[in-house]
């Protein structure tokens, strides 16, 4: 029975307001509740811990559907395009990373995850290939904001202002001038680039 008055996706949309204002070590049973103007047991109608609220939180950054190949596009189009909008995701709420990271996606997300496998078959690819294929971008691209969120609670994503600090590493200076940041937009879809070619040149598909 829920608590009355207080519903479940309530508190999911209120822990992920909090979790922008106070990050993932800032969030709390305790202070979610009294966002919410309840005390802590109401929260426990909903949710027996911490843990099963943020894989609640996890669910909810997870649930849009990435959706298949538009007419027309290949699949290495498609995969690239999948992994931008996971970045975006990751990135649309403070230490989206790290909460996606440590948390149980639950069976909508594998359902998700399962018709994604079945397009790759269907273009080619055996269910391993398929499997490993998604789990290498997804890794990919949850490893780099996992440092681009880490960098920002730092008060730095590396910017490319002062290099001249680092005259004793002229030629990673000149890769950061030519090429951006370590955790720029160009390096992800550098290392996306990468990974795709790779999948490509292996004859998957």
């Amino acid at each position: 029975m829920a608590q009355k008055g207080l519903a479940r996706d309530t508190v999911v949309r209120a822990a992920l307001e909090l979790l922008d204002e106070a990050g993932l070590d800032g969030l709390s049973m305790r202070r979610l509740a009294a966002r919410l103007g309840v005390q802590n047991p109401a929260l426990y109608w909903h949710f027996r811990n911490k843990q099963e609220l943020l894989d609640e939180m996890s669910r909810e950054l997870l649930a849009p559907d990435m959706g298949g190949p538009h007419d027309g596009e290949r699949w290495q189009d498609w995969l690239a395009r999948r992994s931008h909008a996971y970045r975006q995701m990751l990135l649309s709420h403070r230490d989206g990373a790290r909460l996606v990271t440590g948390s149980n996606p639950g069976e909508g997300v594998a359902r998700g995850f399962e018709e994604e496998l079945k397009i790759l078959v269907g273009l080619g690819f055996t269910p391993a290939q398929g499997l490993h294929a998604i789990s290498a971008l997804s890794h990919y691209t949850l490893g780099f904001v996992l440092n681009e969120q880490a960098q920002r609670e730092r008060g730095t994503r590396g910017e490319t202002r002062d290099l001249d600090a680092y005259a004793d590493f002229p030629l990673t200076v000149a890769g950061v001038r030519a090429g951006g940041t370590p955790t720029s937009d160009e390096a992800f879809v550098y290392g996306l680039g990468l990974i795709i070619a790779g999948l490509a040149a292996s004859g998957l598909a």
